[in-house]
């Protein structure tokens, strides 16, 4: 099974630059998207055998997850276990075998003034992922907004304690990995440098490869042996994210 997991930043716009083409040409089997930035009535894309499942922020323009999947999901959930319903950030498809979740992440935003929702959140969905986990296995994907060592962005030092870096959120998701769960990319790649899925759209950013590794798929630690490839599609362009994908035995 392949899945991909994209952050589009604003997917209308997204749309406008190739998004049907990149879409078409990876021909995932589920295909997940973070950042719609949207209501679900103002896109109008419904690829030919696809079901596609939307949860909006309540704010307009902010936030906002999608998932377009070939199988049809036995059941289809939003939030975090009934908690984090107001941005749209995770979406729950529950598949004979497995969870898959799709998931944006907050942003712990400058100053990390927003750092204790953000660790709320993650304890949340921590939680749920390992509840899912007691019945069947879970694949997590998108954008978590954290790097999680210093080989996961270009500027380790300079950035370290600014949100996406900061020990809080690294923190966390150390927790995440040892409470039975594996960063797939990390596990296949564990020395790799210089392999990026986000860059400023400033100072030239991404020309010059100056980014940082925040778009993954992490699964159950009992489907590491189903793991079959993952990618990060640096030339795929369209956003300030590249996408992401996981190829799995399952």
């Amino acid at each position: 099974m392949k899945l991909v997991s994209w952050n589009v930043n604003g997917f209308r716009a997204c749309l406008t630059k190739g998004f049907e083409d990149v879409f078409n040409e990876i021909n995932a089997d589920v295909f997940c998207i973070q950042e719609t930035k949207m209501q679900p009535e103002q896109a109008d894309f419904s690829p030919e055998g696809y079901k596609k499942y939307f949860f909006s922020a309540i704010k307009k323009g902010y936030s906002g997850t999608a998932v377009y999947t070939k199988v049809e999901p036995i059941s289809v959930t939003y939030g975090v276990d009934g908690k984090h319903m107001d941005e749209g950030r995770v979406i729950c498809c529950e598949f004979e075998s497995f969870y898959l979740l799709c998931c944006y992440t907050p942003n712990a935003q400058n100053e990390l003034k927003r750092i204790d929702y953000r660790m709320e959140f993650e304890d949340d969905l921590r939680a749920y992922m390992t509840k899912l986990n007691e019945n069947k296995p879970v694949i997590l994907c998108g954008d978590l907004n954290v790097a999680h060592t210093e080989i996961d962005l270009k500027n380790p030092k300079s950035n370290r304690g600014n949100a996406g870096f900061s020990d809080e959120e690294r923190g966390k998701f150390t927790e995440l990995l040892s409470a039975g769960f594996t960063d797939t990319w990390r596990y296949q790649h564990p020395d790799t440098e210089g392999i990026y899925s986000w860059w400023s759209y400033r100072f030239n950013a991404r020309k010059n490869n100056a980014g940082w590794r925040i778009d993954y798929f992490v699964v159950s630690d009992s489907l590491r042996d189903s793991i079959v490839s993952t990618d990060i599609l640096t030339d795929i362009y369209g956003s300030d994210h590249c996408p992401v994908s996981l190829e799995i035995d399952i």
